[in-house]
């Protein structure tokens, strides 16, 4: 009995984060910056926060010197995904923003295979032929909002890459250490960007009004990393499976939030939610398709290469 509170306390702390990853869209509204800014304010506090964590908890800063460079790499292009990210939404909206960051999957399964030596799968093709019919019928109705689509998905082939990298990582370095250097190479590469392209943005604009200030703490803090540190400690109790089924949510989470916050601004045509529904159909097959692809792996290990 008290296996199954834990259980379920566990799963409704992962629908929470979630929620809290779906939110991220509607601070990134509601910030009144420019997108490298805001990421610049995000990924230096988010680094700050999880730092502190860290040492607090006596945990070890240490890597090879060849995992740090990996590391901060990656945060380069996590930094890069934000902000494509944050642009997208101020282009067009949230909905837009978060339909086009569901094809992250198709991105994947295309780089998949070629980072992890493997054959490409007939169920991914198919799913990513769903997904390219899901994006057209986007496309199709929302000509208003091509740049914001146009935006979305490169930010979720993005958000695809650094996905597959830190599948390569995690299996030699330890998560919180992996988040730490990503998010302090992202912060670096963000400032370095703002100095040689812009000029380094005069104190004025550093000085944000209130709201801002409020908006940004909750996006560093609790969505960066208050939701990493709290993901980790519920991935350990619950299936693979659990995780990645509830995490698929996250884009309908942030529909409904932008539509229950901003009303009239967030609702699309038809025409959208058919494109959204087909894609957010493939992240859920997908999921479904290689729970069983595993349970037949387990059960008769020769008939999967």
């Amino acid at each position: 009995m008290k296996a199954k509170i834990i259980q379920y306390k566990n799963i409704l702390l992962l629908h929470l984060i979630v929620v809290i990853f779906g939110f991220t869209a509607i601070l990134g509204k509601l910030i009144t910056i420019e997108s490298d800014l805001l990421v610049w304010f995000r990924m230096g506090i988010a680094t700050i926060v999880l730092a502190v964590f860290i040492v607090f908890t006596k945990a070890s800063l240490r890597m090879k010197k060849g995992g740090i460079w990996k590391t901060v790499l990656t945060g380069f292009v996590i930094a890069a995904h934000w902000i494509f990210f944050f642009e997208s939404i101020n282009q067009s909206n949230v909905s837009i923003t978060l339909a086009a960051i569901s094809s992250a999957s198709l991105f994947t399964s295309i780089l998949e295979p070629i980072v992890f030596k493997r054959k490409v799968l007939l169920y991914e093709v198919i799913l990513g032929g769903a997904a390219i019919v899901g994006l057209y019928f986007i496309f199709k109705f929302e000509l208003d909002n091509k740049m914001g689509l146009i935006l979305g998905l490169i930010s979720a082939a993005l958000a695809a890459l650094f996905t597959v990298i830190n599948g390569t990582l995690i299996k030699q370095y330890d998560s919180q250490k992996i988040s730490l250097y990503e998010l302090g190479g992202g912060f670096l590469a963000v400032t370095a960007y703002i100095i040689i392209f812009k000029g380094f943005p005069p104190m004025s604009e550093l000085v944000l009004s209130l709201s801002n200030w409020m908006y940004i703490l909750i996006l560093a803090v609790i969505c960066t990393a208050f939701a990493f540190v709290v993901s980790v400690e519920v991935m350990k109790e619950l299936t693979p499976f659990t995780v990645s089924l509830t995490i698929n949510l996250e884009p309908i989470y942030g529909i409904i939030l932008a539509l229950i916050i901003f009303g009239a601004e967030e609702k699309m045509s038809p025409g959208f939610y058919l494109g959204a529904i087909i894609i957010l159909s493939t992240l859920f097959a997908n999921v479904l398709i290689k729970r069983r692809l595993k349970k037949k792996n387990a059960i008769a290990p020769t008939l999967i290469d």
